[in-house]
């Protein structure tokens, strides 16, 4: 007797990716810049949580010219994908990590002359030249040659047999509110440029803004790559950014389903250490995800969530693998009922911002937060 295997269980929690979403949000970002621009897609920690390989690929599809990623275990799972496509490492490698340079074909941040003697080392081991982006500290205060420094640095890489310049960058400290700053550290940076001997600078790239300095990028002059992390994702990094007349569209949600519908008499206690008393009789709905999904603990007795298209307030704390909320004046939840944590549901909407403000956090962080239990879900028709 032939046993028919049996279909997996529903998801009780999910995130769904809009592959073809962010093709379109990537082809508006390029349409906005100046036509020489090239297009640097920042994918780190997984590509902020969508899925490395799924998300690099439809952005190689539409059109970007170099990914940048954390480290070289990132970029060896972005390799997988194929040759042709630059990889930046954007963090310092580890010394045991130089030889997988040449191996995977990928260019190091450099910040030190002792990273140029490695990297040189590794090339040479390799018998092969490593690229190289020279990083110039410009007021960040974390990676990166101090901007003084930067032409002594670029001179000893381009004396260094194993090494070829790729590109130089900085990176603004504070883009999105403090415009004075970082008007500074672009000129520091064109600055140090400038005193760089015998930089090609049509050549490489050279890059400074990231998704939220893009409005302060000037139209000619040097620059001619950006790197875009966020935006790409359909999300701005600050609400009041001139970028949102860029009309980019979300492509990360996240769903839930109810488990259980009850009533409760009015005086009840919710959850761990009953910080919510009910004020009156009230139905609520016990959701199937907690913080082990990355709904977080921050949003107890703060957020929402969407339920037939209405707010519901979250009661109580929420906890591992479960969070109450509030149904009473949603007529007809029931077991099994979705739930949006972020996203749009009929003619609501809960923005990944305004959950970030629940959970004390930025949106970065949680993208980044959505746990490995939680499957992604792609959704990868072209649309219009």
């Amino acid at each position: 007797m032939t046993t028919l295997p049996r279909k997996p269980p529903p998801h009780r929690c999910w995130a769904e990716i809009d592959l073809a979403a962010l093709e379109r949000n990537l082809r508006l970002i390029r349409a906005s810049l100046p036509a020489h621009i090239r297009y640097v897609a920042v994918v780190k920690a997984d590509a902020y949580g969508h899925g490395l390989h799924q998300t690099a690929a439809r952005l190689m599809h539409a059109g970007a010219d170099l990914f940048a990623v954390a480290n070289v275990t990132e970029a060896a799972a972005l390799r997988e994908l194929g040759p042709g496509w630059p990889i930046l490492i954007l963090s310092p490698l580890l010394p045991e990590e130089d030889s997988y340079l040449a191996e995977y074909d990928l260019a190091a941040t450099v910040s030190c002359l002792d990273e140029v003697r490695r990297f040189d080392a590794a090339g040479r081991a390799a018998g092969r030249p490593i690229a190289v982006h020279m990083k110039i500290d410009t007021g960040m205060g974390r990676l990166g040659v101090w901007h003084p420094e930067a032409p002594a640095l670029c001179q000893e890489i381009m004396n260094s047999p194993h090494l070829k310049l790729a590109g130089v960058f900085t990176h603004f400290a504070s883009p999105d509110d403090d415009p004075n700053f970082t008007a500074e550290q672009r000129h520091r940076f064109l600055a140090a440029l400038a005193r760089c001997p015998g930089l090609d600078q049509k050549s490489i790239f050279v890059h400074a803004d990231n998704s939220s300095g893009l409005e302060s990028m000037p139209g000619a002059g040097l620059f001619n790559a950006v790197r875009v992390g966020l935006l790409q994702f359909g999300i701005l990094p600050h609400p009041n950014s001139m970028l949102a007349q860029v009309r980019t569209e979300p492509v990360f949600s996240f769903h839930t389903r109810v488990g259980l519908v009850k009533d409760l008499p009015a005086g009840t206690g919710i959850s761990y250490g009953r910080t919510h008393l009910l004020r009156r009789d009230s139905r609520v709905a016990v959701l199937c995800a907690g913080y082990g999904d990355g709904l977080p603990r921050a949003a107890s007795n703060r957020g929402q969530v969407l339920i037939r298209g209405r707010r519901c307030p979250i009661l109580g704390r929420v906890t591992m693998d479960q969070t109450v909320v509030d149904v009473s004046d949603v007529p007809g939840v029931a077991c099994g009922d979705e739930a949006v944590l972020v996203g749009r549901q009929m003619d609501n909407e809960i923005s990944i911002a305004e959950f970030s403000r629940w959970a004390d956090t930025i949106p970065w962080e949680t993208l980044c937060s959505v746990t490995k239990r939680v499957p992604r879900i792609y959704r990868t028709a072209l649309g219009v």
